[in-house]
Parts: structure tokens; sequence; C-alpha cells
């Protein structure tokens, strides 16, 4: 590798390592260090920052939605979690549990919630009287624990940072609506505020939620190809109604279960973003969730005028609701330019006594690496580039994600495509399919699509098709 390309020394060529490059990117970078526990993770205040975006927009979403923030205790009594089979069978082996506090041995066993969907539905059974108590949609930020063998930071830790949205309706259209119409939010949250295109439908019965009726996926491609899920949306029907006796009082004066859902996305989603938009310099952050938008390096600051003309910018860029911020570490410009491309801000201004003369400052763009000179503190100049640099990100990685999306015919075509690519393919929907997929390629069904299947038939076994459906590999 030429040396122009090598950068940031500190980091793996991604071109030969992608999952070493990713582990330099998280460290370097200073998103998160390894926590002392095995599995979890210390998020830094970068990365955190990035988070606080990442709720911020999202909560703007939600609340137009009608959803109302909650919380709820971090401990489950673990006889909840076994009211439910197929939800208590689908987490038993992630779950951590408490069985002594206070110096004495525990009375019931609490679970540390590995989500709160039987602690939820217990407390919304308690609420729950009439129909016109109902719709109930809440929502909590908080932390979940699923005790994972491996680990990686953000895409799977033990500990984790999510949202859970829980939702009962009082009939099944109304809770199926609401799975879509939330799964909806995310892609556009996802496309519009992460640039990151993604493929949207329903999960495959064996890689649904325990304890749903149905699930549907958000998978977002990542640069070597494999597949990110970056988010979920649960149609429960009646089954946790059932299992908490959550009933209400309808309109012909009968008791009636109520139909619910949940949905939730996680601080996996920081480890989309790197991951979809990287390159050999560190990040890439698209300037809606990243913490520092512009980033302003004084050059010569010791010459007169230079950092008061610095400051005068970065007023100027604040006021106009840009995160703005100069560096005026005792650093040469160079290492500066440096730290901060790896960092992906996406914009870098260099003011110098140069510059000053001439009334113009230098701007730099991280999606592109273009260089261009700007009217001094033309900060509509400014609003423009950042917003270019959201629309170039996301037709860059929709254009890259396209040319990774292959059709198979047959088993042969599948094993072949998924190296780097997400493979569609018409299926039959049965599990043996799936399971033979996933022995011969390590290849798993991701979403399924609306795609029309006449007259097609399943990749695998050649019965006729009922879905067509993406495979790929995953983290």
């Amino acid at each position: 590798m030429s040396k122009e390309k090598q950068f940031v020394k500190e980091i793996t060529d991604m071109t030969v390592d992608f999952p070493q490059w990713y582990t330099d990117v998280v460290l370097k970078t200073e998103l998160v260090d390894y926590g002392p526990v095995k599995g979890t993770m210390v998020i830094r205040p970068y990365g955190y920052a990035i988070w606080e975006n990442i709720q911020n927009e999202l909560n703007r979403r939600f609340k137009e939605k009608g959803v109302k923030n909650a919380y709820f205790p971090l401990l489950i009594p673990e006889s909840y979690m076994k009211k439910e089979a197929e939800h208590v069978e689908g987490f038993a082996p992630e779950v951590a549990v408490v069985t002594h506090a206070g110096g004495e041995k525990l009375q019931e066993n609490l679970v540390i919630r590995p989500t709160s969907e039987t602690i939820i539905c217990q407390m919304y059974a308690k609420w729950l009287q009439s129909y016109r108590d109902l719709p109930i949609i809440m929502n909590q930020w908080c932390n979940v624990m699923r005790w994972e063998k491996t680990t990686r930071p953000f895409l799977r830790t033990s500990e984790f940072l999510w949202q859970e949205g829980h939702t009962v309706h009082a009939t099944e259209e109304e809770a199926e609506q609401e799975a879509q119409t939330m799964l909806g939010v995310y892609k556009e949250f996802a496309e519009n505020a992460l640039a990151i295109p993604v493929f949207v439908g329903r999960k495959s019965e064996k890689e649904k939620f325990a304890g749903a009726v149905a699930t549907y996926g958000m998978e977002a491609m990542m640069l070597d190809g494999k597949s990110l899920q970056a988010g979920t949306s649960h149609y429960l029907g009646q089954n946790f109604a059932k299992a908490f006796d959550m009933k209400f009082l309808d309109k012909d004066g009968t008791l009636k279960y109520g139909y619910s859902t949940s949905w939730g996305v996680s601080t996996r989603l920081i480890g989309a973003l790197i991951m979809a938009h990287g390159d050999q310099r560190g990040l890439v952050l698209p300037p809606v969730v990243a913490p520092i938008q512009v980033i302003i390096i004084p050059v010569a600051a010791h010459k007169g005028g230079v950092t008061e003309k610095t400051e005068e910018v970065a007023a100027k860029l604040k006021a106009a609701g840009i995160r703005a911020e100069i560096d005026a570490r005792e650093e040469s410009a160079g290492w500066k330019f440096n730290e901060w491309e790896m960092k992906g801000v996406p914009v870098r201004i260099e003011i110098g006594p140069r510059d000053i003369e001439n009334g113009q400052m230098f701007v730099a763009r991280r999606d592109t690496h273009e260089k261009n000179s700007y009217a001094l503190g033309d900060v509509a100049a400014i609003e423009n580039l950042l917003c270019d640099i959201q629309k170039n990100m996301l037709e860059k990685s929709r254009k890259l994600r396209d040319e990774k999306v292959v059709w198979a015919e047959n088993l042969n075509e599948i094993i072949k495509g998924v190296d780097g690519n997400f493979v569609k393919a018409p299926w039959c929907g049965c599990r043996e399919c799936e399971e033979k997929v996933k022995q011969s390629a390590s290849a798993t069904t991701r979403v399924m699509t609306e795609d029309d299947v006449s007259g097609k038939t399943c990749a695998i076994c050649g019965k006729p098709a009922k879905t067509v459906v993406f495979f790929a590999r995953a983290y």
C-alpha cells in the first residue's frame, strides 16, 4: 500500500482485515474502550455524543407519532419470564440472574432485563381497564443485558443501550399497523439521519423474535457486503396479553385481550455507521448525527488576529445551530488534520493569516476529500455544504448497496453470490431449505420482499416459491 493511502498508520487496511479495521477505528477514535467485565464496553464521550444525537432524532420522530417516554425497572421477577413459554425459551441462554442481595439469598431470583415485554405487560395489565385506555403507546430508553459468548463493541455486547417501544391496541389490525408504522419510522430515520439505505420486510419464522407472531426487520449492508440487523418491530398478537391477563372492557361490554407490539433499535446503530461509511482514514460521519459537524483549525495561531477570527467564525456557526468547535491545541496543523479526518468530522475549516488577508477560509469535506475556499464566515455556504454531504453519503451508500445485490436461481448461485453480496432468491418458506443455505453458505435469511413470485420455484428445493427473500452473511 502506498504512503498516501496509508494515511492513518494506526488503522489496519480495511481491504486486508475488515474486522480488525473496525476494532482499530472504534478504539483509535475514542468511541469506546473495553469494560472490566468480559463483553462490556465503556462508551466514551465522543461515542456517547453520537448516541445522544441518535436519541434526539428518534425522540422527535417518536413524539410526532404520539409516543410517550417512560421507565421500567432493570430487575424482573424470574416468574414473569416464565409466563410466556416461547419467550423464556428464546432468551434463556442469554439471561443473567441475581440470586443474592444485601448479603442474603433472595426468595425469588431476579432477571436482569434482556428485554422488557414481561414486566411492561404486567404493568399494562394493572393499568388497562377499558377500551377508553387504548391505545397505550410507550417507549423507554435504557440498558439491557444479554450474556453473549462472542462480543464486539457496539455490534454485540453483554450490556448495551437501546430504546424499546411497547404498545397495546384494541384490535389486531391496529397492532399490526403500529408494527408496520414504526418500521417505517426506522427506515426513514436510517436513510435521512444515518445516510444508510435499508431493506425492510418480514423475518422468517426461524429468525423472528421469541414470543412474536411476526417480526419485521431493517437490514443494512456494510462495506464488506455483510448484513447488519439495524432494527426490529414485532407484532406480538395476544401472546403476552394472555400470559399476563392483559384484558379490557370493550364497547360491547365484554372483556377482551389486547393486541400488543414492541420495537427497538440500539447502540448497534453506531457500529452500522462505522461499517457503512468508513474508509482507510477512519470514520466518515453523516452531519445529522456527527458530534462535531465543523472543526475549525487556526493556522499560525500565534500571529495576530488568527485566534480572534476563528472564534468569530465559530460563534457565527454556533448561532446558526451548527455544532462547531475550534481545535486550539498545541499540535501541528497536519497532525490535527489527520486526527479529525480519522474522527470523521464532516467539515474542516482552516483559517490562517493569508486567509484573513484575502477574506477567505479554506474548507475540506470529509466524504469526498474535496477542498475549496469560501468567503470568510459564510455560514450559508457551510449549511449548504453539510446538507450536500448528508445527501451524497446516502446516494453513495445506496449505489454501493444496489451494486452488491445479486439474483440467484439455485443453491450454487446462492453459495457463490453471498460472498460479499446480498442474494435475492425465490424461496418456498420451509425451514429445511433455510437450514441448507446456512450450512452450505454460512448465510441466513434476512427479510422477505414484496416481489411477485408467480411461476417461480424455490432456489433450494425446486418447489413452488411462496416469497422472495434476501440471503446474506450477517454480523
